[in-house]
C-alpha cells in the first residue's frame, strides 16, 4: 500500500509540485507524519492536508521543515511563494465560478415570474396629457389655435376678421388696456388691433399703469440677493467664532484650528515578523498555527504526563500568547488552557485516528502564567504546574 494518497485532479500544478516536493523531504528524512508534527509545531492533522494537497502549508511549517530535514530554507520557502500566488490564483477562479452560478440562479429564479399581470407583455400606453410610467415620454395635449382659443374671460374668440370695434375694445380692456379709449373702427380696424395687441402682450411691452411689471420684479430680487448672501455670511462667521471659542475654553493662547489630541487613540501595532498576524490580547481565542506563532517562534514552557498523553504549555514570545497541546492521546480526550484575566480555551481529539490537539491561544506575558490540563475518555485528569 502506498504512503501518500494521490493529489486531487483539480489541484493547480504549481501546488501539486510543492506537495511532492514536501513528500519527498518527509520520505528523505524517514520521519513518520506524527514524527514531523512533534518536531514542527504543527499538529498531524495539518500535515496531512498539507501533504495531500488539502490546504496550502503557511510559510512557518515550510520553514519548521526545512530545518527538520536539514533542507535550505531559502530554496523551499521560494517555491512556497510560487505555490502560494498560484494557490490564490485557484481560489479567485472558485470565488467567480460560484458568484457566475448564484446570478444564473437568481435570474432564473426572477424569470419564472414572467411579465407583470394586466400588461399582456406588451409595453405601457402614454395617456395624452399624463406622466407614463418609466421610460415612456408623457405626451403633451395639442394646443388650441388662435381662432379658437378662449379670451381671458373665458369666451371663444370670434372668427378673424369678423370682430367688430366694441369685441376689439373688449378684449383690449380684459387683456392688456391701451393707454386711451380707441374710437370705433371698422370690422378690419378691429382685427388689425387686435393682433396688434396680442404682439404686444408676447414681447413683453410696456405694463400698465400702476401695476408693477415682472422685470421690475426680477431686477428688485436681484438686487436684494447679494444683501441676503452678505447677511448669510455674517451669520456663518459668528457661528464659527462662537463654536472656536467654545472649544477652546475662551483661551486665546490656543489656536482655533489646532488639532486636539484624541483620548481614545489607539496605540500602534508592534513590528511584527512576517507571517505573524496578532501579538497580546489580540491572539486570545485565536488559532496558533493560522496566526503564524507556532513552529519556531514557540516553545513548551510546562508540561506533564497523564497516563500515555502528554500535555504541554507552548508559548510564544513573540505573540504574547500561550495555549494547550496534548500529543498521545485519543479520540475524545480534551485539553484547556487557562491564565488570570482570560477565559478558559479548549480543544479536543475530533477525528479518529488522530493522536494530538491543541487549544486556541489566551494572553500571558511568559509561559509560567499558564495552566494546561486534559481530561482522558478514560475519565483520568491531570494538569500542568
Amino acid at each position: 500500500m502506498p504512503r501518500w494518497k494521490a493529489l486531487p485532479d483539480e489541484l493547480d500544478p504549481q501546488v501539486g509540485e510543492f506537495a511532492g516536493q514536501l513528500r519527498r523531504l518527509v520520505d528523505r528524512s524517514g520521519l513518520s507524519v506524527s514524527a514531523v508534527a512533534d518536531r514542527t509545531g504543527y499538529s498531524k492533522t495539518s500535515w496531512d492536508r498539507y501533504l495531500n494537497g488539502r490546504l496550502l502549508a503557511p510559510k512557518g511549517a515550510v520553514i519548521a521543515l526545512a530545518e527538520v530535514t536539514g533542507t535550505n530554507p531559502v530554496h523551499l520557502t521560494t517555491m512556497w511563494e510560487l505555490a502560494e500566488r498560484a494557490w490564490s490564483r485557484s481560489e479567485m477562479r472558485h470565488d467567480m465560478t460560484m458568484e457566475a452560478i448564484r446570478i444564473s440562479q437568481a435570474r432564473a429564479a426572477l424569470g419564472e415570474f414572467g411579465p407583470p399581470p394586466g400588461t399582456g407583455g406588451r409595453g405601457a400606453t402614454a395617456t395624452s396629457g399624463v406622466a407614463g410610467p418609466a421610460g415612456v415620454a408623457p405626451v403633451v395635449p395639442s394646443q388650441p389655435t388662435s381662432a379658437t382659443a378662449p379670451g381671458a374671460d373665458g369666451a371663444v374668440g370670434a372668427p378673424r376678421g369678423g370682430s367688430s370695434g366694441e369685441g376689439s375694445r373688449e378684449r383690449s380692456q380684459n387683456g392688456r388696456a391701451a393707454r386711451a379709449p380707441e374710437p370705433p373702427v371698422t370690422s378690419a380696424e378691429g382685427s388689425a388691433g387686435a393682433s396688434a395687441a396680442q404682439r404686444q402682450a408676447t414681447a413683453g411691452g410696456p405694463p400698465d399703469e400702476g401695476r408693477p411689471s415682472g422685470r421690475d420684479t426680477s431686477d428688485g430680487a436681484r438686487r436684494r440677493r447679494p444683501l441676503l448672501m452678505f447677511l448669510a455670511g455674517v451669520v456663518g462667521a459668528l457661528a464659527v467664532i462662537a463654536v472656536a471659542f467654545f472649544l477652546t475654553g475662551g483661551d486665546g493662547t490656543k489656536a482655533a484650528g489646532a488639532p486636539r489630541p484624541s483620548a481614545t487613540a489607539p496605540s500602534p501595532a508592534p513590528d511584527l515578523p512576517a507571517g505573524v498576524k496578532c501579538a497580546g490580547a489580540g491572539c486570545t481565542g485565536k488559532d496558533p498555527e493560522n496566526m503564524g506563532c507556532g513552529g519556531t517562534l514557540a516553545k513548551t514552557s510546562t508540561s506533564v504526563t497523564v497516563g500515555t498523553t502528554l500535555v504541554e504549555v507552548r508559548y510564544s514570545k513573540t505573540c504574547g500568547a500561550a495555549w494547550a497541546r496534548v500529543t498521545r492521546a485519543a479520540q475524545g480526550d480534551t485539553v484547556t488552557v487557562s491564565a488570570a484575566g482570560a477565559a478558559r480555551q479548549t480543544g479536543s481529539v475530533a477525528a479518529a485516528g488522530d493522536t494530538d490537539a491543541y487549544t486556541p491561544m489566551v494572553s500571558v506575558a511568559d509561559g509560567a502564567a499558564a495552566k494546561a490540563c486534559v481530561t482522558l475518555t478514560s475519565g483520568q485528569e491531570g494538569c500542568t504546574k
